[in-house]
């Protein structure tokens, strides 16, 4: 198990010592990045945090000052745009009689406590519930839920999801930084980054399951 982990970090290594240049790596990247943050936003199964923080390593990196905020600026809109389409198709379960399987899939997404805790939270503090959403791991889909049930206006969604999407993006791209920073080698950094994304990722769950065991019988 650990031989497989070093070779996989090892491979990983290698991948990334051998980049294209710069220019490339752009061309290539952004769009990538973009695809891949949009898809994620709206099929909510891709990581999309660790691939921001992976290419903010790999932008800081680079000797282009504008590298950075092409990151930021590319995955805040995709995620907005990403979340926009979700939302209307959302939007379209609702208004049908027999609903769609995009509102089934995110209702199969998120606990109904969690949707009815969303739904108080959204009422106390409005469309700035969405910010907070964005950056609680899995948070993103029972406030979205919440939005789609209290029959919030795309207009007023967006207007809570553009500051979420810019927070969220700037969040994770200084993650990346921070994994940049701390390591010489680019694939350090991104090892680095992931494996801080995965632990923010999952520790509020652990907290959860400390918090509130299961009990046997």
């Amino acid at each position: 198990m650990i031989l497989d982990l070093s070779d996989t970090v090892g491979g990983l290594g290698d991948a990334i010592r051998q980049l294209p240049p710069e220019s490339t790596q752009q061309a290539v990247g952004l769009p990538s990045l973009f695809l891949l943050v949009a898809l994620g936003a709206l099929v909510p199964v891709v990581p999309t945090g660790a691939i921001v923080s992976t290419a903010a390593v790999v932008a800081f990196h680079q000797t282009s000052p504008l590298s950075l905020l092409f990151v930021f600026l590319v995955s805040s809109f995709a995620a907005f745009l990403g979340d926009v389409a979700l939302y209307w198709l959302g939007q379209r379960g609702v208004r049908s009689k027999n609903g769609s399987r995009w509102l089934a899939a995110l209702r199969d997404r998120a606990a109904p406590e969690r949707v009815e805790q969303a739904g108080r939270k959204l009422t106390e503090h409005g469309v700035t519930v969405l910010v907070l959403s964005r950056l609680v791991p899995a948070g993103r889909i029972p406030v979205m839920l919440a939005c789609l049930m209290a029959g919030m206006r795309m207009r007023d969604f967006v207007r809570g999801d553009v500051p979420a999407c810019l927070a969220w993006s700037a969040t994770y791209g200084v993650i990346g930084i921070v994994g940049g920073s701390l390591f010489p080698e680019p694939w350090q950094g991104v090892v680095a980054a992931i494996a801080l994304t995965v632990l923010l990722s999952g520790a509020p769950a652990l907290w959860r399951k400390v918090r509130h065991p299961r009990h046997a019988g």
